[in-house]
């Protein structure tokens, strides 16, 4: 939480002040490559998602993992931010859920974090990210309910 209080700058609601298009692009696609490589197949890739603070996704096929399930990593415009989860983030209440349900393999997960962590990356849990977001920025919420920590780092504008 102290890192998610910390890079949440109100003046700049979608992407750092110092941020870099560049250096995310440049970032991205090295972690795409090597996401891939640990599971031995390309990965599908959508990145600069529009009108939110989310950089880009990577998909591992699910052909390609123990269990049969995708699994999605995902990278924020800030920087370290990362998350992982099987499926789809909100498929489950987080990886321990997907693992539980036979979704996720561990090993399969901790090649990703892996991978995230190498590039320089911090991999959130989701249950943090659905926590309430009580920081400083005004968000444009589209959702219903109240906004988290995902809507913050991931979600649309």
């Amino acid at each position: 939480m102290e890192l998610l209080h910390r890079l949440d700058d109100p003046e700049c609601p979608e992407t750092p002040a110092d941020y870099n298009a560049a250096d995310a692009a440049a970032s991205f696609s090295r972690l795409a490559v090597q996401v891939g490589s640990r599971f031995s197949t390309p990965c599908g890739i959508d990145r600069d998602i529009q009108d939110s603070a989310q950089y880009g996704r990577i998909e591992v096929p699910g052909e390609a993992t123990v269990c049969g399930t995708r699994i999605v990593a995902l990278v924020s415009k800030f920087k370290p931010l990362a998350m992982v989860a099987a499926d789809n983030p909100g498929a489950f209440l987080g990886t321990d859920e997907a693992q539980a349900e036979g979704e996720l393999d561990a090993n399969d997960l901790e090649k990703v974090e892996q991978v995230l962590a190498e590039s320089g990356y911090i991999t959130i849990p989701e249950e943090l990210l659905e926590r309430s977001y009580g920081g400083p920025t005004l968000l444009r919420f589209h959702g219903s309910g109240e906004p988290s920590w995902w809507d913050r780092f991931f979600g649309s504008f």
